[in-house]
């Protein structure tokens, strides 16, 4: 696997010249327990639910398999990764999730899939937001809430690229990968 910077990401999977029907993208929202995953349309304007993955320690060889078969099936371009980048708030949930992936990567099956980190915070307020009054189970209210967090944060990251990204350059956002604090708060640019 391999981390590209969003706009980065975005130049090279989705910008390409090559394979125009090996676009699509995963959202993943990366929990304790679980992992929702989101799908976009080929045309990367809208994301959808798509089940959620259990996470154990024991299991990641059986997930990598799933997110192989995942990128077989949809014909799947790329992850997009839920990080909060709230500079606060991101300790130790953004070392979980990174991880998560560097689990995935040790696996050395997931090779040639490139991946970017968005912005999570609020997603699963939102949400919540949306689904309380519902009054559902909580095992299915966590399962929606798991499926529908990872729409958000790919919904985000597609918004985002189709109104910005042929107009801004990396060097615009704010990241510091290294230590886990990140910004998608753009210098320079109101919206």
């Amino acid at each position: 696997m391999k981390y590209l910077k969003p706009v980065k990401f975005y130049q090279e999977t989705l910008k390409s010249g090559g394979d125009f029907a090996k676009r699509r993208l995963l959202g993943l929202d990366v929990g304790d327990k679980f992992v929702g995953l989101s799908v976009s349309t080929s045309d990367n304007k809208v994301a959808s639910p798509l089940s959620v993955l259990v996470r154990t320690k024991t299991n990641m060889d059986l997930m990598t398999c799933d997110f192989k078969s995942l990128i077989s099936e949809l014909s799947l371009s790329g992850f997009v990764v839920g990080c909060p980048f709230d500079r606060l708030k991101n300790g130790l949930n953004a070392a979980r999730i990174r991880l998560f992936i560097d689990e995935l990567k040790n696996t050395g099956k997931l090779e040639d899939v490139n991946y970017t980190f968005w912005d999570e915070c609020f997603t699963s307020k939102n949400v919540e937001f949306l689904l309380k009054p519902l009054n559902l189970h909580p095992v299915q209210y966590k399962t929606i809430m798991d499926k529908f967090a990872a729409v958000g944060i790919l919904q985000g990251y597609l918004d985002f690229v189709n109104r910005y990204g042929d107009r801004i350059s990396e060097n615009e956002l704010v990241f510091d990968v290294k230590n886990v604090n990140f910004s998608n708060h753009l210098r320079n640019h109101n919206y």
